[in-house]
């Protein structure tokens, strides 16, 4: 099933499927947000914003809105 990473629940992963180059910044693309990178969501903020993620053993703060346009494939 294809969604996108904010769609995720705390503890679950999914592989990067698909990732548009002119809606997310080039330093995610740099720290390892690739198509066929596996993500866990690991934490969301109190007020929802931003989402705490594990990508390739890396922990990074990510917008919503920024998660809401990289699709992967649940897990």
């Amino acid at each position: 099933m294809d969604i996108s990473i904010a769609n995720l629940k705390v503890g679950e992963h999914g592989v990067i499927r698909e990732v548009s180059l002119k809606n997310i910044p080039l330093t995610l693309l740099e720290m390892g947000c690739l198509p066929g990178a596996e993500v866990e969501l690991i934490q969301i903020a109190p007020l929802k914003d931003p989402l705490y993620i594990r990508v390739n053993g890396s922990h990074l703060a990510i917008r919503k809105e920024t998660a809401s346009k990289i699709l992967i494939t649940k897990q």
